[in-house]
């Protein structure tokens, strides 16, 4: 606010939350479920059986066929999604999802275990091997966001149960030179099981996570 000439003025700076929602028209699909529907600001989907993403590590198989919905972004930033499911059969999950091509990519989910706990983790496939990485977390989380920030080719992974806290899951770098990100949201059933999941609140700003001096 200012005074000048006796009239005073006042500056309304668009607030941030509200420049950085996504048009979900601008996401396309990798791997398509075969039940969805699309909201202007939120995706409900249906897992079809035996989908998955992993590259080779320990288990030696390669699976490419999770649900993915992915747009592209260019440069520094920070995206936030808000997922909610129904899982109840092991390894069902879904979360927030890099990807590069089938050899490079990043997921982080809540993926569940058994009636006891889930896992809440993240893999990282750099030149085709995945890595896995958890904490297991209590079965009645049915709600997380998550945030991943890019500085040129590190990144910056977090999550959250009630969207304004978040903690660090991990850091992490991708190996391919990244010209222009694919960000978005996967779900996947590894077994012969379906669930339902729900992804909204999605945003992308300026790259939150500080950079090191």
């Amino acid at each position: 606010m200012m005074v000048q000439n006796g009239l005073i003025y006042i500056k309304f700076t668009m607030r941030k939350d509200i420049e950085s929602k996504m048009r979900l028209s601008d996401f396309k699909w990798i791997n398509q479920p075969r039940l969805f529907s699309l909201e202007s600001d939120r995706l409900t989907l249906m897992t079809d059986p035996e989908t998955d993403f992993w590259q080779r590590t320990w288990y030696g198989f390669q699976h490419d066929n999770a649900h993915t919905f992915l747009r592209e972004v260019s440069g520094d930033f920070t995206f936030t999604v808000k997922t909610g499911f129904e899982a109840n059969e092991q390894y069902d999950q879904c979360g927030l999802m890099l990807y590069q091509d089938s050899e490079n990519w990043m997921k982080a989910s809540v993926e569940y275990e058994n009636q006891d706990y889930a896992r809440l983790g993240s893999v990282v496939t750099n030149v085709g091997y995945s890595d896995w990485a958890t904490s297991d977390v209590s079965v009645t989380v049915t709600i997380v966001w998550y945030r991943l920030s890019r500085r040129d080719q590190d990144f910056y992974l977090e999550s959250s149960y009630d969207g304004i806290r978040f903690q660090q899951m991990r850091m992490f770098h991708m190996h391919k030179p990244i010209a222009v990100a694919r960000i978005g949201i996967y779900a996947c059933s590894p077994l012969k099981s379906s669930f339902k999941a729900v992804f909204s609140d999605f945003e992308l700003n300026e790259c939150k996570w500080e950079k090191q001096i």
